[in-house]
């Protein structure tokens, strides 16, 4: 049986990823926060576990990880993130900045550091990592939203350097935009509903292989530039 592990997974497009991936038979660690009292993450049939876990903990990751020691994981998708304060220039809260970094950028490296050895033994060796195309530089063009933009920028530098470190392990390591999605953060006017927007990567994830090491994807399989 195929593993993934999940944050974020309460909501959104994590608990959209967790019910799919357990409707089609995979072992799914769903871990969030508050993932023990989340009637939706109970509810789910299939082989889904629960796992309290807050990403910027670095103890209760490592806690965690050596939890599952002796079992597998084919793939981990680091999707935890928040969006911060909406300010524009001049108006910056930088402790804020502090903390939407913690999340979104310190602690997808964080897992896949604490969890490379149970990736290793998986067969899979996906690490998925949830970014977005306001971090990328190349499509930059209204400015705005400093802290998300530099903390999802960081985090795809953390997975191309992650694809430099891990490669020759056989690892493949890539981010993805997930779409404008109707979530808290992306709000009722967004575009996509997380449905389309999990159905669009999945499809994607399925056919990854260690030639797309590295890269930068939209929901729909469409490259992105850095």
């Amino acid at each position: 049986m195929p593993t993934v592990l999940i944050t974020g997974a309460n909501r959104g497009i994590g608990f959209e990823f967790v019910k799919t991936f357990a409707a089609d038979g995979w072992r799914v660690h769903a871990c969030a926060r508050n993932a023990e009292k989340s009637k939706k993450l109970r509810a789910l049939d299939g082989n889904v576990i629960c796992h309290k876990l807050d990403v910027t903990n670095g103890l209760k990751v490592a806690s965690l990880a050596r939890e599952l020691a002796e079992q597998p994981i084919d793939l981990l998708i680091n999707n935890a993130g928040v969006y911060g304060p909406r300010t524009g220039f001049g108006e910056t809260d930088y402790e804020e900045w502090l903390n939407v970094l913690q999340v979104n950028t310190l602690a997808p490296l964080r897992m896949v550091e604490r969890f490379v050895g149970l990736l290793e033994q998986g067969e899979g060796k996906t690490v998925v990592n949830i970014s977005s195309v306001m971090g990328s530089i190349g499509n930059n063009s209204s400015g705005g939203s400093y802290i998300y933009r530099s903390s999802k920028a960081a985090l795809n530098m953390v997975t191309k350097t992650l694809s430099n470190d891990l490669g020759e392990r056989g690892f493949t390591v890539v981010s993805f935009h997930p779409g404008w999605v109707q979530t808290d953060m992306g709000g009722e006017g967004a575009d996509i509903a997380p449905v389309e927007a999990v159905a669009g990567m999945r499809k994607v994830i399925a056919g990854l292989s260690t030639a797309d090491n590295g890269k930068f994807y939209n929901y729909d399989g469409t490259a992105l530039p850095w």
